[in-house]
């Protein structure tokens, strides 16, 4: 049977050098896509790469009062098409250019991906989206419809290597009760009796820590406003797509929920930046989630 959690290479090439300047992504042999991401202040060197004379798709970034804030467009030379956005939008800070570094893409194709990628952003709800409506899909053929689908795929799994997750939908498991072969460990626990605070938790086969439906934690956020900005992204993204509510004096996890950490789970839930290697302890013992860890990695030095 084959693998659907199959590996992929990203590759990522630094223009010059700097780990936060320009850079292009691609998926070596298995997507003809190619990303090219600069800031504002590099525009004028972005546009004189070959990338930006290709038709494809751009998205501009920035961030606004109300938070992050993106455009998206097409054009049959995108380099051309941001030129016109470089005067008249000055709240973006960044541009993604979306092309391809294989066989060219079409205006029909260009569009179809406009179309989706603003449909996307729109129902994830992480950022403003500045389009004030979708762009309506433009017929394709069944077959290139197919091949539109999977490049879009591969742009979703490079994005939030490239730090955008506005197109990456709240993560919530696909079961709230696991199949046992699902779970690698003992089930954990994290109490503050004080404040309402419970919930357990468990890690995946996919070493993810999952936070299981019915957890309660705090009603808001009292770590301080600048402390930990992507747990309170995490929480607000939470809210807003119904998750985690109001139920009394706290908020209730109403699906189970895939954390990239422990500690991120018990920030989430004390509503405060938390150790979540020491806050997590295994149901009914004192043994904390990091004792748990270590007696892991020794067991596999032995």
């Amino acid at each position: 049977m084959q693998n659907p959690n199959k590996g992929k290479s990203l590759e990522l090439f630094f223009v010059d050098g700097q780990p936060d300047g320009m850079l292009t992504a691609t998926i070596p042999f298995q997507w003809s896509g190619h990303i090219l991401y600069a800031n504002r202040t590099q525009l004028r060197e972005a546009l004189i790469r070959p990338e930006t004379s290709r038709a494809g798709v751009y998205i501009l970034v920035g961030q606004v009062d109300e938070g992050q804030q993106i455009y998206i467009g097409e054009s049959d030379v995108i380099g051309q098409r941001i030129r016109t956005h470089d005067s008249a939008k000055d709240w973006w800070t960044e541009v993604l250019f979306i092309s391809s570094s294989g066989e060219q893409l079409n205006k029909a194709h260009i569009r179809y991906l406009e179309s989706r990628l603003v449909e996307r952003a729109k129902i994830v709800g992480k950022a403003f989206v500045e389009n004030s409506t979708a762009p309506n899909c433009p017929a394709l053929s069944e077959a290139a419809k197919c091949h539109m689908e999977n490049f879009l795929e591969n742009i979703y799994l490079v994005m939030p290597a490239l730090r955008f997750d506005f197109m990456t939908p709240v993560t919530t498991t696909d079961s709230n009760t696991p199949h046992k072969s699902d779970i690698i460990s003992p089930l954990f626990e994290i109490s503050l009796h004080k404040h309402g605070v419970y919930g357990t938790a468990y890690v995946d086969n996919n070493g993810k820590f999952v936070v299981q439906k019915g957890a309660q934690g705090r009603p808001k956020w009292c770590g301080g406003r600048d402390s930990a900005p992507h747990i309170q992204r995490i929480i607000n993204d939470l809210i807003n797509n119904g998750i985690y509510n109001l139920q009394g004096k706290n908020r209730k996890l109403e699906e189970n929920f895939s954390f990239n950490s422990p500690s991120a789970a018990a920030a989430t839930l004390t509503g405060r930046s938390s150790n979540g290697q020491t806050e997590w302890k295994i149901k009914g013992t004192k043994t904390t989630y990091k004792e748990w860890e270590a007696s892991q990695i020794e067991d596999v030095a032995s």
